[in-house]
Order: structure tokens, then sequence, then C-alpha cells
């Protein structure tokens, strides 16, 4: 693979033709009303917690089982993890991410968690079915059809037995994970799950430090990936939640590392404001460490394109995006996206730039 020049992709980054002030932006109706809605939820303060260091299924390129994590030992007391619940509100946390390898497996630590801190979202394989009383956002994890899950996640029937398990159920939405070797199977699932009246999101598949297997992407990947995406949004507006600008980000030939420059605490020194100061990733012993803490540790950080990263890096550069309206309603499309992918009762407008436009510019 070559890897692209990075002075040369920051030449295609697109800079502003002229100097906006923001209240001039916000003079469009459409952009200033699309701007209080999604600035209500500022307060969110997340931080990430691995509930289990048990899964029923195992994936190829799985980011829990890399690294030191999946050794650590669980703390299945709901008191301690309660405490630690209250404790985070304190701190100022208000939205927390359970993930680990499977939280399906420990539900009573789940609702413990839901109990203190109603704000959240659960990822999850799917195969188990996560009661109602915890009312999280459910992001249930889909790579591909069923011969391919069998494949690379060794279950079978996987999307069927995920479709029964929270059909009709308002706390889910299904993330389809881009790999190189599945793009012509998006469609496919996208429809299967349209016909369900289920919600759909995009992913992309970063690979974990050391990998090089199959599913790492390609610059000609990239490009599919990123024309497949748009496709199904302009196929499927009402169950697919997603923007133009999401595809653009998450499919740049540049991570959002370098795009941005990551917030979160593993590459990001500051303490002084922010993800920096706010942001921990707990593992299973309760324990967590700073110079680890990110939303998918042991990814590669040069080639992370996640959906969850993105959902905090990109959203955290306002300032970068209000230089002019075009790139402005392109950055309110991806917060609102990522409000209505991770947030439980949040309901996404209508996108409102339906252009392909470059981010603004890329970090130094």
């Amino acid at each position: 693979m070559t890897v692209p020049n990075l002075k040369d992709v920051q030449e295609t980054c697109r800079a502003p033709q002229r100097h906006w002030k923001f209240a001039d932006i916000l003079a469009d109706p459409s952009i200033h009303a699309r701007w209080e809605k999604v600035r209500q939820y500022f307060f969110l303060r997340e931080s990430t917690y691995d509930m289990s260091c048990r899964c029923n299924i195992r994936c190829e390129g799985c980011y829990y089982f890399e690294g030191a994590k999946q050794y650590t030992s669980e703390n299945r007391d709901p008191e301690a993890w309660r405490q630690l619940m209250q404790a985070e509100k304190d701190r100022g946390v208000t939205f927390v991410v359970l993930a680990g390898a499977e939280p399906a497996l420990v539900p009573d630590l789940c609702k413990v968690c839901f109990e203190e801190m109603p704000l959240g979202t659960i990822a999850t394989n799917g195969l188990i079915h996560i009661p109602e009383t915890i009312g999280y956002r459910i992001h249930i994890s889909v790579w591909g059809n069923d011969a391919t899950s069998q494949h690379i996640r060794g279950a079978a029937d996987m999307l069927i037995r995920q479709i029964d398990n929270y059909r009709n159920d308002p706390r889910a939405v299904f993330v389809y994970t881009f790999t190189p070797t599945n793009i012509d199977e998006a469609r496919e699932v996208t429809e299967i799950l349209s016909r369900q009246g289920a919600k759909i999101t995009f992913n992309m598949f970063s690979a974990p430090v050391g990998y090089d297997g199959p599913l790492k992407h390609t610059p000609a990947s990239l490009a599919k990936v990123r024309e497949t995406m748009i496709d199904l949004l302009a196929s499927y507006p009402e169950q697919v939640l997603f923007s133009n600008y999401n595809a653009v980000v998450h499919t740049h030939q540049l991570g959002l590392d370098a795009l941005f420059a990551c917030p979160y605490p593993r590459r990001n020194p500051s303490q002084n404001i922010g993800l920096g100061r706010s942001f921990r990733q707990y593992r299973t012993d309760l324990s967590w460490d700073r110079d680890a803490s990110c939303c998918v540790p042991d990814t590669d950080c040069s080639d992370c394109r996640h959906y969850a990263a993105g959902s905090a890096i990109v959203t955290s550069k306002l300032f970068r995006h209000a230089t002019d309206p075009e790139t402005f309603r392109a950055w309110l499309d991806y917060v609102d996206t990522y409000l209505a992918v991770w947030v439980t009762g949040y309901e996404k407008g209508a996108n409102l730039y339906t252009g392909v436009t470059e981010p603004p510019c890329c970090a130094p």
C-alpha cells in the first residue's frame, strides 16, 4: 500500500475563501435553527467503561483482545460500580459508553450504571438481548452479511439473531463496519435492516496496533467506501443516520488524528481543558491509565477512522468549521448525526448540506 504524503494530502483540504463572522453564518435561518438544536447537548462529557473481559464470540481484528486490558480481572460487585458512577458524576461526567468485550454478559452492572448515569450507550454484538429497563442507546455491531459474519466472527445467522433480539426497539442502532472485503455487501444488509424499520449508521474498520491483515483499508477501498456510504444515505434517508461529511471525514486518506489532532488523553498531553482533562477509559477492575485512554484503546492512531472517535474529535472542532456557511452546515450535519446515533430520544433532522466538501484544513 502506498502511504500518502502528509503535505500532499493537506493541500487537498479546503481553505476558506472569505473571512466570515460567526454571526453572519448564523443569520441563515436553517443554520441558526440547527445550531440551537445541537448546542443544547454541549453539556455531554463522556468516559468509557469495560464491563466484561469475556465475549460470546471472537472477531478478527477485535480491539478488546489486543494489549493488556484483556488480562484484567473483573470487578462484578454492583455496589462498586454504583460508587464509581457516583464518583464520575462528581467529576463532571454526564455520558457513559459501556463496552468491553461484551457488556450484555453483565446486565446487572449495566443496570446499575443506568440508574446512576441515565445518558449513555452500550456497544454490543447483539446476540444477547439487553433488558428494556436499561434505557441506553444500544449499538449493534454488523460486519457484513451472515456469510461474512460466520467467516470473520464465527457466528452463524448473526444478522437474523440481532434483528430478532432488537426488533422495533427504539434503543437500537445497527453499526455497519466497513472493511475492504464487505463493501459490496453493505447495500444488501442496509436493505434488510431498512425493511425491518431499523436505524443504521456506518463505521470504518481501524486497524489495531500491529495489525496488517485483510481488513485494513487501502486508498482504493477508502474511495469505494465513501462512494457507497453516500449512495446508501441517498437511497435510505429515513433509516441511515449519516451525512455526506461523515463519509468524507471517515474515508479520508488521512486518519482522524492527522486531520484534526485527536483530543483524547492517549494523544493529548494537555490536562487544561476538554477530553484531556475529563476523559477516562476504565478497565474491568475499575482502574484506568491516562497514557492509554482513548475511546477505542489499542487502535493504531495513524489508521483511526472509527465512528466513536470521530464523535468527539470532529464535534470538538467547532471553530475549525465555523469558517463559512457551507463548511458549518457540513459540521452541523455531523453533530446532528452524532447525537442521533449516541443519545436516546434525539431525532436527527434532514441534512443541511448535500454536497461533498473536504475538511477545511488539516492538523499541523
